[in-house]
């Protein structure tokens, strides 16, 4: 009997990394970053590019598609080599792997969409510092499989855009009377010109958040009054 327990297969050990997610669906992972951790609109992260380039919808997109491929891909690489990476200089490979990316976008712009390039400015080198990213790759990539993290920087990347867009249309529409250049109020529309400049943008996004406040407050309360509803009739039951 001794010699069977010697004989019989060690079983392995489930590796369980510090501080990693609980196991989701892809879905889940996606639809996180767009709705239920909107990284503009509920975490308060990466407001700088928000408030600086949000006076037109094409520089939303601009800056948001350049987020986007930044995002699904250093998530990727740091995730397919989260566990080669030393601990201790991580975040140094993280930046590195980022910074990489960011220079990609960055030439890319100015080689096919030079006005706009121009328009953003250093707002699209500064991805590399952009805290979003950053902290997806800390908290996210360099803790799952390449598919969640894929599935997480392409919800994270699309929530942002879409911060992105709704401040941006919001201020070029009330600011210029226009959107993406094409009149939509007429010839006698007068524009509020504040509305694309920082006073403007520092207006929509505080909107912006009162709505998201108001709306959070309501789902809150409803879900609160559900809950009551069937606590009463199991009660009464």
């Amino acid at each position: 009997m001794t010699t069977a327990l010697i004989d019989a297969p060690e079983e392995k050990e489930e590796v369980i990394v510090h501080g990693a997610p609980p196991a989701r669906p892809l879905a889940i992972d996606f639809w996180r970053g767009i709705a239920d951790e909107n990284p503009v609109m509920i975490q308060m992260l990466g407001l700088c590019p928000t408030m600086a380039i949000s006076n037109q919808v094409s520089n939303g997109l601009g800056m948001g598609v350049a987020t986007i491929f930044v995002l699904v891909c250093s998530s990727f690489l740091i995730s397919v080599l989260r566990k080669v990476i030393p601990n201790e200089v991580r975040l140094a490979t993280y930046i590195l792997i980022i910074a990489t990316f960011v220079t990609v976008a960055d030439l890319t712009m100015q080689a096919y969409f030079p006005p706009l390039s121009k328009t953003l400015g250093p707002f699209v080198p500064l991805i590399v510092v952009n805290c979003i990213i950053l902290g997806r790759a800390e908290a996210f990539a360099g803790k799952v499989g390449p598919m969640r993290a894929v599935a997480d920087g392409l919800g994270m990347g699309l929530g942002f855009m879409l911060a992105l867009l709704i401040m941006c249309a919001f201020r070029e529409v009330v600011g210029t009377g226009t959107f993406l250049g094409h009149p939509v109020f007429g010839p006698n529309y007068e524009p509020q010109i504040f509305m694309i400049m920082p006073p403007g943008g520092f207006l929509t996004m505080g909107l912006m958040f009162l709505t998201m406040g108001w709306w959070g407050t309501r789902k809150a309360d409803k879900a609160k009054a559900e809950h009551l509803k069937a606590q009463l009739a199991k009660a009464a039951a």
